[in-house]
């Protein structure tokens, strides 16, 4: 499979597997976090799983409200329901693999996240109806 890059302001994703391309059975993305940046907006999901392992430099990821810093080598499964996001508190780029089981979700999320992020500013609104129709469940 060709690999796809997304960027999202701070945040670059590279796709190694999709959905699509494992007939539902995975999704897998490299993941950048640039410096003092964050996930936009927390939040569970009920129909998959993920496994993120770090690359280099260190993330926060905020679990079930729980913050768990993420080294090389090191790995956090969040099971589907746990309200989870992440933040870079670092000044120096961090990156990991996610992998998201089974595949449901695919790129085409991020790429309308990514369109959105290319308006002047962004629409709260829309960001929900996005995360709403791809199964992301922002915090009530």
């Amino acid at each position: 499979m060709t690999s796809e890059t997304i960027r999202l302001g701070g945040i670059e994703l590279r796709f190694v597997q999709t959905k699509d391309g494992t007939a539902g059975s995975l999704d897998a993305f490299e993941m950048i976090v640039q410096p003092n940046v964050r996930m936009p907006v927390a939040h569970d999901h009920a129909s998959w799983d993920e496994t993120i392992y770090g690359l280099a430099g260190a993330s926060t990821w905020l679990v079930d409200g729980e913050d768990v810093v993420l080294e090389p080598g090191q790995s956090i499964f969040i099971k589907r329901g746990i309200v989870h996001g992440f933040r870079n508190d670092t000044q120096e780029a961090a990156s990991c693999l996610y992998i998201l089981t089974p595949g449901v979700l695919g790129p085409d999320y991020f790429r309308d996240i990514a369109g959105l992020l290319s308006q002047v500013a962004l629409d709260p609104p829309k960001t929900k109806e996005i995360m709403l129709r791809c199964g992301l469940h922002p915090p009530q």
